[in-house]
């Protein structure tokens, strides 16, 4: 009797102390991770991304717009030099070229509302305004901003890019014969044509594993999805 109840006393001794001892590594190992490097140091970097992630918008990126800057400049740069030179030319002693003479002239005489200044206003007007739009919109519109885990790293998907992943998900959809994805920046269009199975079925399905798809983009700004599906007869 004394030696059966020995082991049995002893037994949920060390069972009493083991439910401890797991734990007890556990506590002092989170405020220590983000020290010495181990087994438990990469959790922490992963929760401050995430806090970092929560807490900042990702934007698109910008188009440095170099076409419209470079005509720009290019015409501002021509019209300075033509100016430069005959001012210089009249105050060496020259007269006045030709076609400064004619559009003071013209300038001078032709009134408001004449067909011409009109049309000259109207075109500097369309141009002002389109520089304006350029200058106060990113551009780059096909491009989508990824989720990025602090604010000096950017990254982008191309809509093509998104399209394609999409598109291989929805095949890998029993009864999906033939399926087509439209990416823009805040809608998703599939459409599907379904060759076997119950067309509802295949749609709740299709838009599952879209939707599953487009979270595992990491897209800052997930669009909506819009699935439509058609039977299809062999």
């Amino acid at each position: 009797m004394t030696p059966d109840e020995g082991p049995h006393a002893r037994g949920p001794a060390p069972s009493a102390h083991t439910v401890p001892l797991t734990k007890e590594p556990e506590e002092p190992r989170e405020p220590a991770a983000p020290g010495p490097p181990g087994h438990d140091a990469p959790p922490p970097p992963d929760a401050a991304a995430g806090e970092r992630d929560t807490g900042h918008r990702t934007h698109r990126p910008w188009s440095a717009r170099r076409v419209p800057a470079a005509l720009v400049a290019s015409g501002i740069l021509l019209a300075a030099v033509a100016t430069l030179v005959d001012v210089v030319a009249v105050r060496a002693g020259r007269p006045a070229a030709a076609w400064r003479r004619h559009l003071a002239d013209e300038l001078a005489t032709r009134p408001v509302d004449d067909v011409w200044m009109l049309t000259g206003a109207a075109v500097a007007a369309a141009v002002g305004l389109w520089l304006i739009v350029l200058a106060l919109t990113p551009g780059l519109r096909h491009w989508l901003p990824l989720r990025s885990p602090s604010r000096g790293l950017r990254a982008s998907l191309d809509r093509d890019g998104a399209a394609d992943l999409l598109r291989d998900a929805a095949m890998r959809v029993p009864g999906v014969g033939a399926a087509r994805v439209r990416v823009r920046r805040h809608r998703v269009t599939a459409r599907a044509d379904v060759r076997f199975r119950d067309p509802g079925q295949v749609k709740d399905d299709l838009t599952a594993v879209l939707h599953e798809e487009r979270d595992g983009l990491a897209l800052a700004r997930p669009p909506r999805i819009t699935v439509r599906v058609r039977q299809r007869t062999p």
